[in-house]
């Protein structure tokens, strides 16, 4: 069963549908509204922010295309998912009404059983995609907490990489959040590449920090190449005489002057083959330690637990 929170809205100016759509979503446990034009579509879409919309093209008032072109443009109901229902059934249809905005596309008369499978899977991918970070399209804290907690209650050896950049506050107050944002984004193609080529899990939880999970055996190789493609890469993001200078100067609050080196990457590892870890919480705390012991290091490092608290 779903979830009764998710709101669907069945927009379709014939009663019959909207009723024979209503009894199939009901009985899988969704909360339905109805509108049966293009303006009352828009008015409840405004208002009660439905997950998904089931819009038919051809309604009074304002038709399915432009429903979809104005829901798509106004930031309140962008990134709500959209099926269009429609008879026509010439390519032509389709590819306007794809165009105009829509997420899927079903010619009437449908299957109950396949309206309700492409139901489930618009909102799965809705889902999916309100996780992923903005920024890095990687999967945002809600898949990452998923992702170690299916790892922990499997019981097969994984790792953990707490993967984070040092003096990045100061890179970023130096050059700008566009600079800083290229950063972050150099960082999640540097882990992306290292650990996609062991097969394991990247994740971004936030700012410049990531997750990654690997097979513990991979764990160390995954740490040293990420660490010699960004120190290879971040170069390119300095200006030349701060870079033939080896740092460069920001001045805090107090207007103290400090001098910050060539931003560096420190990855904290934490494995259950070394010590059994019994949640997901668990996890991200040993590799934050490690990430910790890391940074003490003046130089891209990573550092692994051996023992519960000793890298």
């Amino acid at each position: 069963m779903s979830r009764a929170t998710e709101l669907i809205l069945i927009a379709d100016d014939d009663d019959d549908i909207a009723r024979f759509i209503e009894v199939n979503l009901v009985l899988e446990g969704y909360e339905i509204a109805i509108a049966s034009d293009g303006e009352q579509t828009l008015h409840t879409a405004y208002d009660r922010r439905p997950d998904l919309i089931l819009l038919d093209i051809m309604m009074p008032k304002i038709d399915g295309y432009e429903v979809c072109q104005r829901l798509r443009n106004d930031p309140r109901t962008r990134n709500i998912s959209i099926i269009m229902l429609t008879a026509k059934s010439m390519s032509a249809d389709r590819v306007v009404g794809l165009t105009a905005g829509a997420d899927d596309y079903m010619i009437k008369p449908f299957d109950p059983i396949e309206l309700v499978a492409r139901v489930k899977t618009a909102l799965r991918r809705s889902a999916e995609m309100r996780s992923v970070n903005p920024l890095t399209q990687l999967p945002g804290n809600v898949q990452v907490q998923e992702q170690v907690s299916q790892h922990v209650a499997s019981n097969r050896p994984f790792a953990v990489m707490y993967i984070d950049l040092d003096n990045f506050k100061a890179f970023n107050d130096y050059y700008g959040f566009l600079r800083g944002d290229e950063a972050i984004k150099l960082l999640a193609r540097c882990a992306g590449e290292a650990v996609s080529d062991r097969g394991g899990f990247l994740g971004h939880v936030g700012g410049d920090d990531f997750i990654g999970i690997v097979t513990p055996e991979v764990s160390e190789s995954v740490a040293l190449k990420i660490i010699d493609r960004w120190d290879t890469k971040i170069v390119a993001l300095y200006d030349r005489e701060d870079l033939d200078r080896g740092y460069i100067e920001v001045v805090d609050r107090q207007k103290n002057q400090h001098r910050y080196p060539i931003t560096t990457v420190s990855i904290g590892i934490a494995s259950n083959t070394e010590k059994p870890i019994e949640t997901h919480w668990e996890a991200s705390e040993i590799a934050s330690e490690m990430k910790s012991f890391a940074k003490r290091e003046r130089r891209s490092s990573y550092a692994i637990a051996r023992r519960r608290s000793e890298p």
